[in-house]
């Protein structure tokens, strides 16, 4: 099998992290040796998850920084590069990303490798102009994956979702879905409690895109009209400074908003099963594997009608969509689900069958088909 380089300029908790770490789970139990290496900051417990799935970790700065001027960033990185391919010789390279800018790609094609894949975890509207992109997809890279349709339509304007059946041409682009955790647990079936507390839920990182500060003033309506309601927010951030003076600012007692911080991955599970209603509020979203975590757990989910959520959710079936950036439609449609039992009972089953099309046994299996087939063309 392959030595295979996973290039990533960050380790930190975060959605993007967790996927890289599964690729790298799926490839090892495929029987390929990976080593992954990380250009900037990280932290030391994601660090250790990827050596705990069997991958060797590099990390090129000591410290976690990164040089601030672009020709420095050049220079280091591909001083870090080269000393990781002359040390572990892979065949292919997988770059997450595609950060900072092109320049890891370039690189290894200037350190000669010929095999090299990247995946991107937002759609288009994230870049001022595609033409480098089209050109690496056309030129340099033997695959360009989205983790969603919608990104890859909004880059090429047309999409395939890859399968076994996938016939490589010299330079591609499709879609993996991304998955769950291979521990998580998909739930039979949840029936919810009406006459206890509602907790309406949020697992996400504090800060813009995520769209976190809808969250305050929608709940703020809500009480009005459901004051059995408590807010969870799952997460830390810039803007938790934010949305606890918005929760001052809208008078919202103390007591309807916990305040849970950042949590270890495998403990996220737990906190989705106190929850009644989640809610994804993101300005953009590749994927939005927060909501799938939640519809696993039996949780209907109310998120943005924007990017990957548009896919990976059925609007009034398995959840709802509300209108992006409207923290007024976001409590409308919140309140319209607490306020149909039967609608919510239907949507839980729902979720609980759509999550069941993201789990990491069809993403291992989409990985191993689509190196076995790289591994043969680096043969050739």
């Amino acid at each position: 099998m392959s030595n295979i380089l996973i290039g990533i300029p960050c380790l930190r908790t975060g959605g993007t992290e967790m996927q890289t770490l599964h690729l790298v789970e799926s490839l090892i139990s495929g029987g390929h040796h990976c080593v992954t290496v990380c250009y900037f900051e990280y932290d030391f417990s994601m660090v250790q998850l990827f050596e705990k799935a069997g991958s060797k970790v590099v990390c090129l700065s000591a410290y976690g920084k990164r040089p601030q001027k672009l020709p420095d960033v050049y220079r280091f990185i591909k001083s870090g590069l080269k000393r990781v391919v002359a040390e572990y010789r892979p065949k292919i390279a997988h770059i997450q990303y595609m950060a900072p800018g092109a320049m890891p790609i370039f690189i290894l094609r200037k350190l000669g490798l010929k095999t090299i894949i990247a995946t991107v975890h937002t759609d288009a509207s994230t870049y001022r102009s595609l033409r480098l992109v089209h050109f690496l997809q056309r030129r340099m890279l033997t695959a360009f994956t989205c983790v969603t349709e919608v990104a890859e339509k909004s880059f090429f304007g047309c999409s395939k979702l890859y399968n076994k059946d996938f016939l490589l041409a010299k330079h591609n682009h499709f879609t993996i879905h991304n998955c769950l955790p291979p521990s998580y647990t998909i739930a039979n079936t949840r029936q919810p409690n009406i006459d206890s507390e509602i907790v309406i839920g949020v697992v996400a990182r504090l800060v813009e895109i995520k769209g976190v500060d809808y969250v305050m003033p929608a709940f703020a309506q809500i009480l009005k009209s459901q004051p059995k309601c408590k807010l969870m927010i799952v997460g830390d951030g810039y803007l938790r400074n934010v949305m606890e003076q918005q929760q001052h600012d809208f008078n919202i007692p103390e007591g309807k908003v916990e305040w849970i911080g950042s949590v270890p991955y495998e403990k996220i599970m737990d906190y989705y099963k106190q929850m009644t209603i989640v809610w994804v509020p993101s300005r953009s979203e590749g994927f939005g594997l927060s909501a799938i975590e939640a519809m696993a757990c039996g949780c209907p989910v109310v998120a943005s009608n924007t990017g990957g959520l548009t896919e990976i959710m059925n609007d009034s079936v398995d959840g709802l969509l509300f209108e992006n950036g409207n923290s007024d439609d976001l409590a409308e449609k919140t309140i319209k689900l607490i306020s149909d039992e039967e609608q919510t009972n239907k949507m839980r089953e729902q979720a609980i069958s759509k999550a069941k099309q993201f789990t990491f046994d069809h993403y291992q299996e989409s990985i191993n088909s689509l190196y076995s087939k790289l591994t043969t063309l680096t043969k050739v």
